[in-house]
Order: C-alpha cells, then sequence, then structure tokens
C-alpha cells in the first residue's frame, strides 16, 4: 500500500492536533478555574456559620454551667452544713482558671502563629510552582522549537 499523503498535509495534520490540543487544555483551564471560583464562593458562608455554630454551643455551655450551679446552690442552701475551706477553694479556683486562660491565650498564639506560618509557606509554594512552570514552558518552547526545525528539515528532503 503507497503512502498518498504529501509533506504540506502531513504539517496540516499536526498542525490540527497541536490546535485540538491547545483546545483541551485551556478547557481543562477553565473548567478548574471555575470550580475553584465557586468552592471560594461559599467558603464565606461555610466560615459564618462554623462561627455561628461555635457561638451558640458557647452559649449553651454556659447556660448549662450557670443552670447546674444554680440548682445545686439552691438545693445546698437547705442546708447549714459548715465548709471550713471555703475561702481556699474559691482562691484556688480562681488560680486555676487564670492558669487555664493564659494556656489558652497560648494556644491561641501558637495557632496563629502556625497559619501565618502555613500562609507564607503556601505563598513560597505558589513562587516555586511559578517558576517551575516558567522553566518548563521554556524548555517546552525550545524542545517544540528544535523539534519543528528537524520537522522542516525532514519534510525538506
Amino acid at each position: 500500500m503507497v503512502d498518498t499523503k504529501s509533506k504540506d498535509d502531513i504539517g496540516t495534520a499536526a498542525a490540527k492536533v497541536t490546535g485540538d490540543l491547545s483546545k483541551i487544555y485551556d478547557a481543562v483551564d477553565e473548567n478548574l478555574t471555575r470550580t475553584i471560583d465557586e468552592l471560594v464562593k461559599v467558603q464565606p458562608k461555610y466560615g459564618q456559620s462554623i462561627s455561628s455554630l461555635q457561638l451558640d454551643a458557647a452559649d449553651m455551655v454556659k447556660d448549662i454551667i450557670h443552670n447546674a450551679t444554680s440548682g445545686q446552690k439552691q438545693f445546698a442552701s437547705g442546708w447549714s452544713i459548715p465548709i471550713p475551706y471555703t475561702e481556699e477553694f474559691v482562691k484556688q479556683s480562681k488560680e486555676i482558671t487564670k492558669n487555664i486562660i493564659r494556656a489558652i491565650d497560648i494556644s491561641n498564639q501558637l495557632t496563629i502563629n502556625s497559619l501565618d506560618a502555613v500562609t507564607e509557606n503556601s505563598r513560597i509554594v505558589n513562587q516555586t510552582i511559578d517558576s517551575v512552570t516558567e522553566f518548563s514552558s521554556n524548555a517546552a518552547r525550545m524542545w517544540n522549537s528544535f523539534y519543528s526545525a528537524q520537522q522542516q528539515q525532514f519534510l525538506k528532503q
């Protein structure tokens, strides 16, 4: 069987395949970007819902604590039992509470510092990806230039 395609037909077919590939990559890029944009749109709603849930849960816990201590206080008020260590208990309770709050503050600061570090590292990763992409694009352009020159040499023969 004899191939009846001319060298010009081969070049045109290669250009069509390259154009089709370009359309595919453009479609993938556009569709993935649109998907991320949609995810970003709903993120503030998620954040607000989570924040509202946390505030509601904190209010609920405070109500439970208040109701439990009020009930116990009411129940115990009918008894006249002397408690010799009341002042010491109140003092230690306040000291423990102060230490817990200090630990929470330290934990919150560590969390914020960690999130700031993650944000900075994300920026660095993004810059690295941009550099690698630029390098890869340059390498692909050079390869395509070399390949095109070789293909032209082949087609001239």
